[in-house]
C-alpha cells in the first residue's frame, strides 16, 4: 500500500504538484537528508511576466480548502474535463525529481521532526515553494547556493515545491551563523595598481531566533588587517554583505588567500576564507562597486585597451547571455588597440533579462566606467550576446542618444517572443482589464519603438544553425529594419549555433564597423524621431524630453525639425502633455519659433543653456513651467516596481494580529530572499515602528500590510486616495468590501523629489495571502500603478480582478486611466 493511499486532496486545476514525504526523524546535526518519493499531479497553476497569475493549489492553501495529498486522489478536472490524480513518483540516482512529462509542477515535502528545530532548506530546480504554508523563494537554475534557515515545528512538516526537475534536502546547522562563501562577489587585484580599498562580499546566515546586531567583518589578507561594521540580519534570514579588502600587498600575479572573521559586539562568531586573484594590467578583471539601487555590492569585467588607456579611447559596452558571468564575457575578448571593453552584470548571470533592474544596473555600470576610463562619449559602442543580444536592442532603442552603434549578436528582440524560466510577455490581452495591465510592459516591446535605431549603425550578427535562439528572429529585425533603415549590416555565421566561439561576439567585421561611426552631438543633430512608452524609463532623446504623457505607458512620439539659421523648430507629438526642449544651440536673445502640433509658440532665449516646457491644452501647445515634484515628471512616475529603487528598505507591520503581523514579516522575508537570488542583492528589513522618514531620508520603501497592520501607513500614504483596512479597498470614488482583497499600488513619498512607497496590501488573512506571489521581481514584467485584486484571480484569472490603471499626472485616479471590473 502506497505511504499516501487513503488521504483526500480538495479539487484544483490547472497546475502540477509533486508530493514528496518521510516519515525518517534525523536528530540534530545529521548528514543532509534527501527527499527520496513523492506524489504528482498536473497543469494546476500559471505564473508569468505579468501581474495576473493563476494557482489552484495556492487558492485551495488560502482558502483553507486544501486537503492533504494521497496517492490516487482525485484533483480537480484537467482541461479536458477528465479527473486528475496523484500519481507516485520518485527521485533518481542522482536524487533529482525529473517531471518534465507533467509540466507545471509542485513538489510536496514532509518530514517529521521528533522536535521543534532549525534546519537549512536547500532545493534546486524549483520557482518557489510553501513550508507550512509560507512561502520561500526557489532555485529555477539550480545554482546550489540557495540556502533558506527554516524552522521545523514537532511532528509533520509539509512542503509544496513548484517547479520540476528538482532536488530537494535538508540539512541541520552545528551553530547558529554562519558565514557562507559559495555565492561570493570579488573583484580582482590588478598587479602594478594601488589595490589598498577592495571591496567583497559573502553571505551571513542567521538561523538563530535573534536579530544579529553590532556585527563587524575582519578581514586578513597579504598580513594586513581590515575591520568594516555590517548590517544587522534578520532572525531565519540570509543576507549579502560588503567588508573592505587592503590588497596592497597583492603586487604580483597570483591567488591571495582572504581569512574572514565575523564579531557580533567584538566577540568572534564564525570565521572563514575567500581567495582573489590578482592578475596582471593587460588582464581582463573585475571591478565591485556599492550601487545606488540597494546599497549591495556588484561587479562589472573590464577588457583593457591594448595598450595605454587615455581619455577620449573609445568603449565598447557589452551585454552578456543568460548564465554568463560577466568576467567570462570580458574574457571573450581580445584587447582592442582603440578602445576598452566593459561588461556589466545584469545583476546575476540571468538576472532581469537587461530590463528593469537589469538596464538600471547597466546604466549603473554605464556611469561608473565612463568616470573610470573618460572615453570619448561619441565613442561608445553597445553590443552583446544571446540574451545580451536581447539586451543590446532593448537598451538601443531605450537610449538610442547614448551609443555610436549597437551589435546584436544571436539575440531575440523582445520578451514576448522569447522567454525564459518567467516566461513570455503577452502579446495581447482579450478583455480591456488584460490589456491594461499588458500596456504596463509597453517600454519592453522594441519592434514598437524599432523607429529609434533611425541614427543608429546596427550590425546584427546570428549563426544560421542556431537552435538555441533562432536566426528568424534575426530575420525578423533585418525585415523590421529595411522598411526605414539605411545604415545597418547584417551577417549570418554559416553553420553558426548559438555559440561559434568566442567570435560569436568578437567578430572583427562588427568592430570595423563601430570604427565607421560616432555618435552625433546635440548641436549636429536637427531631426528629432523618438518614441517612449515611459518616461520613467527613457525620456530624453538629444535636445526634447517627454515629460509628462496624456496616456500614461501609450506610446509617445517625438517628430521635430530645426533650422538653427532659420531659428525655427517644427514638428508634430503623439501622446504628450509636457514637452522639454533644450535650446542651447540658438544664440541668447534668439527669437525661435515654434510650430508643433500646429500649435505656434514664440520665444526668446536668456541664457546660453536655457530650456523651455511646453503644455498641452485643449489641443494647444503654450510656455508652461517645469511641473513640480507632486506631478508625475521622469524621476518619479510610476509604476508598482518603482519603489524597489533608491535603497529601498522593506517595512513589515506590527500592529496587526498575529497571523497578520506574521505575515508581513513573512512576506517580507519571502521578498528580499527573492531580491538576492534574482538580483544579487541586500536589502534593510525593518518593522514599521522603526521607520522614521529623517533616518530613512532618500530612500524608497517597500510597505507590507495596511493601514490597521502597519503604523508606517499614517507617515507614508496619510494622503493617499487608496485606503486599505481589514474590511475592503477604496480607491478614489470606487470601493469594494471583503476579507479577499489584494492590491499592489505606487505612490510618491511626500515632500521628496524621486522617492517612492510601493504597497503591498491586503484586507484579511485571505488578501494578504493572495499577495503573496512576487513575479514583479521578474524581469519585463508589466504592472500598472495600481492593482486591485480579489483571491478568486487565482482560480478564475482576470475575472477575478477589480482594477489596473494608472494615476493620472497630479497623482489622481482617473477613470480614463483604469479598468474596473
Amino acid at each position: 500500500m502506497s505511504l499516501f493511499a487513503g488521504k483526500p486532496l480538495a479539487a484544483l486545476q490547472l497546475m502540477v504538484v509533486v508530493c514528496l514525504f518521510s516519515s525518517f526523524q534525523l536528530s540534530y546535526g545529521q548528514e543532509p537528508y534527501q527527499f527520496q518519493k513523492g506524489l504528482i499531479i498536473g497543469n494546476v497553476y500559471h505564473y508569468g511576466r505579468e501581474a495576473m497569475y493563476t494557482d489552484q493549489l495556492a487558492w485551495a492553501l488560502y482558502s483553507g480548502k486544501l486537503q492533504t495529498p494521497a496517492e490516487g486522489a482525485a484533483f480537480g478536472k484537467d482541461e479536458k474535463g477528465q479527473t486528475r490524480q496523484w500519481k507516485l513518483t520518485a527521485a533518481d540516482a542522482k536524487n533529482r525529481f525529473s517531471n518534465r512529462a507533467t509540466p507545471n509542477a509542485y513538489l510536496y515535502l514532509t518530514y517529521t521532526a521528533d522536535r521543534e528545530k532549525t534546519a537549512i532548506l536547500n532545493i534546486k530546480g524549483n520557482s518557489a515553494l510553501y513550508l507550512n504554508g509560507v512561502l520561500h523563494t526557489g532555485d529555477p537554475y539550480a545554482l546550489n547556493w540557495m540556502n533558506i534557515p527554516v524552522k521545523l515545528k514537532k511532528g509533520l512538516n509539509e512542503f509544496y515545491v513548484r517547479g520540476q526537475n528538482i532536488t530537494a534536502a535538508l540539512t541541520f546547522p552545528s551553530k547558529p551563523v554562519t558565514i557562507n562563501t559559495e555565492d561570493a562577489t570579488l573583484p580582482n587585484a590588478v598587479t602594478g595598481r594601488n589595490n589598498g580599498a577592495l571591496l567583497a562580499a559573502v553571505v551571513i546566515i542567521n538561523s538563530s531566533n535573534a536579530v544579529l546586531k553590532n556585527l563587524s567583518m575582519q578581514s586578513k589578507a597579504a598580513g594586513t588587517k581590515t575591520l568594516t561594521s555590517i548590517p544587522d540580519v534578520l532572525p531565519m534570514t540570509t543576507r549579502k554583505v560588503y567588508f573592505k579588502v587592503d590588497g596592497s600587498g597583492m603586487r604580483n600575479k597570483n591567488n591571495y588567500k582572504v581569512d574572514l572573521s565575523l564579531a557580533q559586539a567584538g566577540k568572534q562568531i564564525d570565521t572563514a576564507s575567500v581567495i582573489i586573484e590578482a592578475v596582471t594590467s593587460s588582464s581582463s578583471y573585475k571591478n565591485t562597486f556599492i550601487s545606488k539601487i540597494d546599497g549591495s555590492l556588484q561587479y562589472y569585467a573590464v577588457t583593457p585597451k591594448l595598450g595605454t588607456t587615455q581619455p577620449g579611447d573609445a568603449m565598447f559596452f557589452s551585454v552578456h547571455g543568460a548564465g554568463v558571468e560577466a568576467i567570462g564575457q570580458a574574457k571573450a575578448y581580445k584587447s582592442k588597440d582603440w578602445g576598452t571593453v566593459v561588461t556589466p552584470t545584469n545583476r546575476r548571470p540571468r538576472g532581469f533579462n537587461w530590463e528593469d533592474w537589469g538596464r538600471l544596473d547597466a546604466l549603473e555600470v554605464l556611469g561608473q566606467a565612463t568616470t573610470m576610463f573618460k572615453p570619448d562619449l561619441q565613442r561608445i559602442y553597445l553590443t552583446g550576446h544571446s540574451m545580451g543580444g536581447h539586451g543590446t536592442w532593448f537598451l538601443g532603442a531605450t537610449y538610442p542618444d547614448k551609443w555610436a552603434s549597437i551589435a546584436p549578436c544571436s539575440g531575440y528582440p523582445t520578451l514576448k517572443g522569447y522567454g525564459s524560466a518567467d516566461g513570455l510577455i503577452p502579446e495581447s490581452g482579450s478583455t480591456a482589464m488584460e490589456s491594461m495591465l499588458i500596456r504596463a510592459s509597453n517600454q519592453s516591446d522594441v519592434i514598437k519603438l524599432a523607429q529609434n535605431y533611425k541614427s543608429l549603425g546596427v550590425y546584427i550578427l546570428h549563426g544560421d544553425s542556431d537552435k538555441v535562439v533562432s536566426v528568424n528572429y534575426a530575420r525578423q529585425m533585418k525585415k523590421v529594419l529595411a522598411d526605414f533603415h539605411t545604415d545597418y549590416s547584417y551577417y549570418e555565421y554559416p553553420g553558426g549555433e548559438h555559440w561559434f566561439g568566442d567570435q560569436s561576439v568578437d567578430w572583427k567585421p562588427i568592430y570595423d564597423f563601430f570604427k565607421w561611426h560616432k555618435l552625433a552631438a546635440d548641436s549636429s543633430v536637427n531631426h528629432i524621431d523618438f518614441t517612449t512608452a515611459n518616461p520613467g524609463v527613457s525620456a530624453k532623446y538629444h535636445w526634447a524630453a517627454v515629460i509628462q504623457q496624456q496616456q500614461p505607458l501609450q506610446y509617445s512620439h517625438i517628430q521635430l525639425v530645426r533650422n538653427k539659421k532659420d531659428m525655427t523648430i517644427k514638428g508634430s507629438t503623439e501622446n504628450i502633455s509636457v514637452l522639454k526642449l533644450n535650446l542651447q544651440d540658438f544664440a541668447v536673445g534668439a527669437t525661435v519659433n515654434m510650430t508643433i502640433d500646429n500649435s505656434a509658440v514664440i520665444y526668446t532665449t536668456k541664457s546660453a543653456a536655457d530650456s523651455i516646457y511646453l503644455r498641452k491644452e485643449n489641443d494647444k501647445w503654450a510656455l508652461g513651467s517645469k511641473p513640480g515634484s507632486t506631478e508625475k515628471n521622469p524621476l518619479r512616475n510610476g509604476t508598482f516596481k518603482e519603489g524597489f529603487n533608491y535603497q529601498m528598505v522593506f517595512v513589515y507591520g506590527t500592529t496587526g494580529n498575529a497571523q497578520e503581523n506574521e505575515w508581513s514579516l513573512n512576506k517580507a522575508r519571502y521578498d528580499a530572499e527573492t531580491w538576492y537570488y534574482r538580483g544579487n542583492g541586500a536589502v534593510d528589513i525593518i518593522a514599521d515602528k522603526a521607520y522614521n522618514p529623517a533616518q530613512y531620508k532618500g530612500r524608497n520603501v517597500v510597505l507590507y500590510g495596511n493601514s490597521v497592520t502597519n503604523s508606517a501607513w499614517k507617515i507614508l500614504l496619510n494622503d493617499c486616495p487608496v485606503k486599505i483596512d481589514r474590511n475592503g479597498v477604496k480607491a478614489g470614488k470606487k470601493s469594494w468590501s471583503g476579507d479577499d482583497l489584494a492590491v499592489n499600488f505606487v505612490w510618491p513619498v511626500k515632500g521628496t523629489v524621486y522617492n517612492a512607497v510601493s504597497v503591498i496590501a491586503g484586507t484579511g488573512m485571505k488578501g494578504l495571502n493572495t499577495a503573496y506571489a512576487n513575479q514583479y521581481l521578474a524581469g519585463g514584467s508589466g504592472f500598472p500603478d495600481i492593482f486591485v485584486y480579489r483571491l478568486d484571480m487565482l482560480k478564475e484569472g482576470s475575472k477575478g480582478v477589480e482594477m489596473a490603471g494608472f494615476f493620472n499626472n497630479q497623482w489622481e485616479l482617473a477613470t480614463e486611466a483604469t479598468v474596473q471590473k
